[in-house]
């Protein structure tokens, strides 16, 4: 894998003093409605502790990234930094974010699932309210509005507010910082309340549905220049951009897949990663009232989807370079900060640990991935198709890709076994099917192998974090909790095991809005 950034390897914990804040947050008018803290649980009890209050507070969110996904990024660094001068495993080499004085894990159900998806889970952490799978900030009879954390620091605090996400920005996880909606599919809608919601600074993948399902409304983009908004489209206008300009819409300008960002494996030298839209939120936002910036780590979550695990090593390495910036700010205002680093649910049922490698991981073969699936498929599996490529030229680019190859010294474990190169073979011939539909999840047999992703790109991956010790249960969301990493003034409000819901009550207390 190619990555561009450097990792920040040890931190020092920031000093706490303050004064005293209770968690707690009344309700508001019936259409916009705050949490009430809920009764006290094992799992709900909202703690009240001494902290001073924070004027600048980062949110970072990995999409999909629970404790398998940081774990195994941590751990292929420790594998790439081993030795190997000796027989003893030298361990892991943690995230910036995995060093932080304080963690907690959150649980993540919502209404409708114990394997919730974005936009539920998303507003369990921006209101502090479950609600149904598929829907943004709304109760789950779509009558009731969530007024969210952002949109309260906004109004009551007079904060400056920053979204900024990998993926589009009118994507589930940034939406729900901003937007009320019965359907997180209504993205003309929610862009609506993008530009209507006023924050200062919104920076990421292109909106979907600009100019609506038909393509018959007023773009959204001119709707935000309308209303105020600096929109910016290339790379050069987003490295001028300063706090006087206003208000800031910076859409990237190396869209690929879908207008997300390009995955890290694939960003090319020189094009900004999210952690050059964190540093510039940081400088657009920077004032002495005090800031919101959530960021989104988004393509985490595509990645385990699409059982890449090179993919999403490289997307959560990527995030903890993001987070380092700001670290950076927190260590010139270190009375004043507070970053919290969490995810949404887990996507993929990512296992350290392979039925076939037994107790053995051999994490440094992902290194032999030089590109994500998507850009496989776009710049390759298209091709073949075109052309008709035979398997054995195919393979070539396997092995220069992947690592993946054929023959080889017998302790080489990029070797394919005959178990995996009739699997890889039969990948082939479907994904050369021009017959072949989609997989449909009820046909198992199909759905297990590829998912609704191409059968030969998927089955490359598959076996390569098989080789490599690694494995997926599944193409969709797990059930599994997330860890809550804090750093800063009221870090020790989100230490223990408790609801996502809390992290919406514990940070509305200590910043005291209602």
């Amino acid at each position: 894998m190619n990555f561009k950034r450097s990792l920040s390897l040890t931190l020092a914990a920031l000093s706490l003093t303050g004064t005293l804040a209770a968690c707690s947050a009344d309700a508001s008018a019936p259409q916009s409605q705050s949490p009430a803290v809920p009764a006290v649980s094992p799992l709900t009890s909202v703690q009240t502790q001494e902290a001073k209050t924070p004027k600048y507070v980062f949110l970072f969110i990995g999409d999909g990234m629970s404790y398998p996904q940081f774990q195994a990024a941590s751990d292929y660094l420790g594998a790439l930094a081993d030795t190997g001068s000796d027989d003893i495993l030298d361990g892991n080499v943690p995230l910036t974010f995995m060093n932080f004085p304080v963690a907690g894990s959150a649980v993540t159900y919502d209404s409708s699932s114990f394997c919730p998806d974005s936009a539920s889970t998303a507003t369990s952490l921006s209101t502090g309210y479950k609600t149904y799978s598929g829907t943004i900030n709304m109760d789950e009879t779509a009558t009731v509005s969530y007024e969210t954390i952002s949109e309260k620091l906004h109004a009551q605090l007079g904060w400056k507010v920053g979204v900024i996400s990998s993926v589009n920005l009118n994507h589930a996880t940034p939406a729900a910082f901003y937007a009320h909606q019965a359907k997180r599919s209504n993205y003309y809608e929610i862009g609506q309340e993008l530009v209507a919601s006023n924050f200062e600074y919104f920076a990421g993948g292109g909106l979907l549905k600009p100019t609506g399902p038909d393509k018959d409304k007023t773009s959204l983009y001119d709707l935000a220049a309308d209303a105020g908004y600096k929109v910016v489209m290339t790379q050069a206008e987003a490295e001028a951009v300063t706090s006087a300009d206003g208000k800031v819409l910076i859409i990237d300008e190396h869209l690929a897949d879908s207008d997300a960002f390009a995955y890290e494996n694939d960003r090319a030298e020189g094009d900004w990663a999210l952690s050059d839209y964190v540093k510039k939120g940081i400088e657009v936002l920077d004032n002495d009232t005090g800031f919101f910036l959530m960021v989104e780590g988004g393509k985490i979550d595509w990645a385990c989807h699409a059982n890449d695990a090179g993919s999403t090593i490289a997307d959560t390495i990527a995030l903890s370079d993001a987070v380092d910036e700001a670290v950076a700010f927190a260590q010139q205002h270190p009375d004043e900060t507070l970053i919290l680093v969490t995810g949404d649910h887990e996507t993929g049922g990512l296992t350290i640990g392979y039925a076939g490698t037994d107790y053995d991981t051999f994490l440094t073969n992902l290194e032999h991935q030089k590109i994500s699936y998507a850009k496989f498929d776009s710049d390759y599996v298209a091709k073949y198709k075109e052309n008709n490529t035979s398997f054995d030229e195919v393979m070539k680019d396997v092995t220069a890709l992947f690592g993946l190859k054929t023959e080889g010294a017998e302790d080489d474990t990029l070797v394919l076994t005959a178990y995996e190169l009739d699997k890889l073979k039969a990948a082939y011939e479907a994904t050369m099917d021009a017959d072949r539909a989609d997989a449909d999840p009820a046909n198992q047999a199909e759905y297990v192998l590829y998912g609704s992703y191409e059968p030969l790109s998927v089955t490359i991956t598959h076996i390569l974090n098989n080789k490599s010790g690694v494995n997926f249960a599944s193409y969709a969301h797990t059930g599994l909790p997330v860890a809550v990493f804090a750093q800063g003034s009221g870090q020790d409000l989100f230490e223990g095991l408790y609801d996502n819901t809390q992290v919406y009550h514990k940070l509305a207390g200590l910043l005291g809005v209602k």
